[in-house]
C-alpha cells in the first residue's frame, strides 16, 4: 500500500465559522463535515464506497484517499474504481496487479465549484442540525415555564425571542384577556407544543394553559414545589377565574393554608401575573359529593344526588344561595364543572309549601336544548326562571323570542 502523502492544506478552515455560529459540539462537527464531504465526492464520482475520508481534529484538516485495484494499462475500465500498473507504480513502485493502492484526493484542485458545493451542502446539514436540536430541547420543555423578549406584535400572534434567540410563538388566543405587552417586554408563559411541518419546528407558547397556573404555584409555594402539597385538578377561565385543588399527605401541613400565604402573600404574585385572575384554592378530597360542595363554594349546599356512572350531579340549594352557585357570567358553577368533571345541575330547595315546578316538567313545551341552556346556568325550576336577572338569563344565549316563549310559557303555569 503506498504511503499517505502529508500536505499544509486545512480544509477545515474553510468551514471553521459554521462551528463557531452554531455552537456545535466538536464530534457532531466532525461528523458533519465527514458526512458533507462524502456527499460531494458521491456527487462527482458517482460512488463514495471506495473512499476513505478521515477526518483530523487536532490537526484541524481533512484527508481524502481514492482505493483503487490495480489492473493491466489496457484493462481499465473504470477510473473511479481502478488503475493501470504503470500509474499504480508511481504511487507503489512494489505493487503488482489484483493489489490495492490508495491514491490521496486533494479536494481543493476539483475547484471553486466543488467547494461552493461542499459549503452549501454543510450548510443545508448543519441548518438541519439545529431545526433538531430545537425540536428536542422544546420537545423536552413543553409544560414548562420559560421567558421570552417581545420582538414583534401582531394581530393574531406575538414572536417572543429568548436568551438562546430561539423563537417563540404565542397566539393571540393563548394571551390573557387584559395581557398588554410593548416590544422589548420580558413574558413568562408556559410551552404548550412544538410543531414541527416539514422539519421546521414551532414553538408555542400559553399564558392561558393551565399548566401555566401549575408552574406558578411550583415557583411560589416551596411546599408544592417539594412536593409536600399535591396539585390534583385545576380549572380556569384565563383572566377571570380559576380553582385550583391542593392535597397534603402530611397532616401537619394545610394546603390551602400554604398555598394563600400569610395574609395572601404567596397567591398575591400569583394573581398579579395572571392579570388579576381571582383563584380559588379547595381542599381536594376524592369523595365527589363533598368535592362538589367545596367547588360550589362559597354557596351552601341543601342537598346533592350523584349519579357516578353518567358523572352527573343535581345540586339543591336554599334560593338566597342560587346566585352565590352560579356567581358572576356563571363563572362559579362553570369551573365547578371543569374541576369536578360531573355536569352539575342546579335547583332551588322547594320548601314544604312553596309553590314551583322544575324545568324538566316543561318539555312538552320547551325544547330540551332550551331547558338545558338554562340549567348550565343553574335554573333548573320555573320561578328560579322567573326570578332570575336579564344579566344571567341573557348567558343562555337565547333570542329574544325563544326567551319570551319560554317566560309566557312558566307564567302561565302559575296564573293557573
Amino acid at each position: 500500500m503506498a504511503k499517505k502523502v502529508e500536505t499544509g492544506t486545512n480544509m477545515i478552515d474553510h468551514f471553521a465559522e459554521f462551528k463557531e455560529q452554531k455552537n456545535i459540539d466538536k464530534t457532531t462537527m466532525i461528523s458533519v463535515l465527514e458526512e458533507s464531504f462524502r456527499n460531494v465526492i458521491e456527487k462527482m464520482f458517482k460512488t463514495d464506497k471506495n473512499f476513505d475520508v478521515i477526518m483530523n481534529p487536532d490537526k484541524g484538516d481533512c484527508e481524502i484517499y481514492q482505493n483503487l485495484e490495480v489492473v493491466a494499462d489496457d484493462a481499465v475500465e473504470n477510473p473511479v474504481t481502478e488503475i493501470g500498473i504503470t500509474a499504480a507504480r508511481e504511487i507503489d513502485p512494489e505493487c503488482e496487479i489484483g493489489e490495492e493502492v490508495t491514491k490521496r484526493i486533494y479536494f481543493e484542485k476539483f475547484g471553486r465549484r466543488a467547494i461552493l458545493n461542499l459549503r452549501q451542502t454543510l450548510q443545508s446539514k448543519i441548518l438541519d442540525l439545529q431545526k433538531d436540536a430545537i425540536y428536542s430541547k422544546f420537545k423536552e420543555l413543553e409544560g414548562e415555564v420559560i421567558s421570552g423578549e417581545v420582538h414583534q406584535i401582531w394581530k393574531k400572534e406575538m414572536l417572543l425571542i429568548d436568551e438562546d434567540q430561539n423563537e417563540l410563538i404565542m397566539p393571540k388566543e393563548e394571551q390573557i384577556p387584559g395581557d398588554f405587552f410593548h416590544k422589548g417586554d420580558v413574558v413568562r408563559a408556559v410551552v404548550k407544543r412544538v410543531d414541527n411541518p416539514n422539519n421546521n419546528p414551532k414553538v408555542i407558547v400559553s399564558r392561558t394553559d393551565e399548566r401555566f397556573l401549575r408552574r406558578l404555584f411550583e415557583q411560589e409555594v416551596p411546599e408544592v414545589h417539594d412536593g409536600l402539597i399535591t396539585i390534583k385538578a385545576v380549572a380556569r377561565i384565563p383572566g377571570k377565574r380559576a380553582k385550583i385543588a391542593v392535597e397534603s399527605y402530611d397532616d401537619r401541613i394545610d394546603p390551602v393554608g400554604a398555598c394563600v400565604g400569610i395574609k395572601g402573600s404567596r397567591i398575591h404574585g400569583i394573581v398579579r401575573e395572571l392579570r388579576n385572575e381571582n383563584i380559588d384554592v379547595l381542599n381536594y378530597t376524592s369523595n365527589p359529593s363533598l368535592f362538589i360542595q367545596r367547588a360550589l363554594s362559597p354557596a351552601k349546599i341543601s342537598s346533592i344526588r350523584i349519579n357516578e356512572e353518567a358523572k352527573k350531579a343535581e345540586v339543591f340549594l336554599h334560593p338566597d344561595e342560587v346566585s352565590l352557585a352560579i356567581g358572576k357570567e356563571g363563572l362559579n358553577i362553570r369551573l365547578a364543572t371543569m374541576i369536578t368533571g360531573y355536569t352539575i345541575d342546579v335547583y332551588r330547595d322547594i320548601q314544604e309549601g312553596e309553590e314551583d315546578i322544575y324545568l324538566d316538567e316543561f318539555r312538552d313545551e320547551i325544547d330540551d336544548w332550551v331547558i338545558e341552556a338554562l340549567k348550565d346556568l343553574g335554573l333548573g325550576t320555573a320561578k328560579a326562571v322567573l326570578n332570575a336577572p336579564d344579566s344571567i338569563l341573557a348567558q343562555a344565549d337565547l333570542e329574544d323570542e325563544t326567551l319570551d316563549h319560554v317566560m309566557k310559557v312558566l307564567r302561565e303555569e302559575f296564573e293557573d
